[in-house]
């Protein structure tokens, strides 16, 4: 019995293992058809991935030339760019030339406009409207009050000073009038250091006259001016018979 049993154990073990070969053998057949499917669909997918490919390939090469004409335009522009750099900074200098040579040019203009306005010295006075001046104790400096002209602003009526503006030649001219008996005259200074002594003595009243001129090379600031001698004497009224003038005749 034992053995009968183990020989049907055999036997079912021999039938199982038919079924399951011929169940594989069905699910073989069954499955093979479908793998082939997925093959052929992924040579098709590559074939389009290799298409793609070429196409981003294209596309690449497309825009590496583009970037290669860019960076060609940028070097072009930026050559462009240092020579307009380079020009405006040749206009700045030239601009920068341009303005020193008017400030330059300027300034010689004040300086012509000035020398030609210090040039033009001319002054015309007399004297005073009040009568006779003097004898005085002392030597007094003449302020000659009546400014007829007076060009260049040189000469001041309230000292009686004149102060040459530019180095120069100048010519000066004074008259002299007096009524009284005794001395006439006035004396003639450059700074402190007497020039001349113009006058004479009246024995007898009555008007009288003295002329008298002077040429004169001053430096800038050089002062003129003219001094009633101590016990000296003038007269002179509306009809301006004491007078003081002078002029630049040209610099040095």
């Amino acid at each position: 019995m034992r053995a009968v049993g183990l020989l049907l154990l055999l036997l079912a073990l021999c039938g199982s293992g038919a079924q399951g070969e011929l169940q594989e053998t069905e699910t073989t057949k069954t499955t093979t058809p479908d793998i082939w499917a997925e093959v052929r669909a992924l040579r098709d997918m590559v074939v389009e991935l290799k298409v793609e490919l070429r196409n981003v390939q294209a596309a690449v090469t497309d825009s590496e030339s583009q970037v290669e004409e860019l960076k060609a335009e940028l070097m072009v522009t930026n050559v462009y760019v240092e020579l307009l750099q380079r020009e405006n900074s040749e206009l700045q200098t030239r601009l920068s030339s341009s303005e020193d040579e008017i400030l330059i040019s300027k300034s010689r203009i004040d300086t012509l406009e000035r020398e030609n306005t210090e040039r033009k010295v001319a002054f015309y006075t007399a004297l005073t409207d009040s009568g006779t001046v003097g004898p005085f104790n002392t030597d007094i400096t003449l302020k000659y009050s009546k400014v007829f002209t007076n060009i260049g602003d040189a000469y001041s009526p309230s000292t009686g000073f004149f102060t040459a503006p530019v180095r120069g030649v100048y010519y000066f001219q004074f008259t002299l009038s007096g009524q009284q008996t005794g001395t006439m005259g006035v004396k003639v200074y450059k700074n402190n250091q007497r020039i001349m002594w113009n006058g004479e003595y009246k024995e007898e009243a009555g008007v009288e006259y003295v002329t008298n001129s002077v040429v004169l090379e001053l430096m800038a600031g050089d002062e003129i001016h003219l001094v009633l001698p101590t016990s000296a004497s003038l007269y002179d009224d509306t009809n301006n018979h004491n007078t003081f003038s002078g002029s630049l005749l040209f610099t040095l």
